[in-house]
């Protein structure tokens, strides 16, 4: 029985879920939850996640939540290649260190970008402020030296020499700015370089195919969401 994931290519952790069990060869039944039509929320999905988020796995009648709950799992369950989620417990605890350190910064600071640059607009029909923009790009940039001098440092990959799951965690949500126009890349060579390993160890096609519907952000469309959901965003993103 293969596991049935979850997903929406337009959230980062999906995508870093749909990255990794390609990569591996992980047999998955892809169910696509289409966060702007409201599917999330929906009731049939709320009996896989009741957090009625994505990412989701259902495995049999076993079911979780939180994308790097489910990474582990399937790393465990299909036994894939040490260098993910290493053995040897230093470089483990280096994985655990940044999946830990990621969330309040490069998670959030990305995200403000996408919210300010495609949501706002999206759902509240306003242009986005620059003055905000600015505010936010400044937010990210100082993570962003956190995580070069911290954790890249002058290695290849966060842990060394091999792709683990930090640098996939880390990839997918340095892309999300990417994806709404804003090269967080530029003027960063020792960022540039690692993206461009992270790209190769994973697959440049592979890598393009889970972020194809980002980077054509500029298409989405908010038509068929719930008015009840659109309403409740209105209020939550309302400059």
């Amino acid at each position: 029985m293969v596991v049935e994931l979850y997903l929406d290519l337009l959230s980062q952790p999906c995508r870093a879920l749909f990255i990794f069990a390609k990569k591996n060869n992980i047999p998955f039944e892809f169910k696509h939850v289409e966060l702007l039509k409201g599917q999330h929320l929906s009731e049939e999905f709320g009996k896989v996640n009741v957090l009625k988020k994505v990412p989701a796995l259902k495995d049999g009648a076993f079911t979780l939540a939180e994308s790097i709950a489910i990474l582990l799992y399937l790393s465990r369950k299909f036994n894939t290649p040490d260098h993910w989620y290493p053995s040897d417990l230093q470089k483990r605890a280096r994985v655990d260190e940044y999946l830990s350190w990621q969330h309040t910064t490069i998670r959030e600071k990305g995200c403000q970008i996408f919210i300010i640059k495609v949501l706002v607009p999206l759902l509240i029909g306003q242009p986005f402020s620059p003055e905000k923009l600015e505010e936010a790009v400044k937010e990210l940039n100082s993570v962003l030296n956190q995580f070069e001098e911290k954790f890249l440092q002058n290695k290849p990959f966060i842990v060394g020499n091999e792709i683990s799951l930090a640098d996939l965690m880390a990839i997918v949500e340095l892309m999300e700015p990417v994806g709404c126009g804003c090269d967080i890349f530029e003027n960063r060579p020792k960022l540039v370089e690692w993206r461009s390993r992270v790209e190769e160890a994973v697959g440049k096609e592979l890598f393009q195919q889970a972020h194809e519907i980002l980077l054509n952000a500029k298409n989405l469309s908010t038509t068929q969401l719930p008015p009840e959901l659109r309403e409740s965003m209105k209020r939550l993103l309302k400059p």
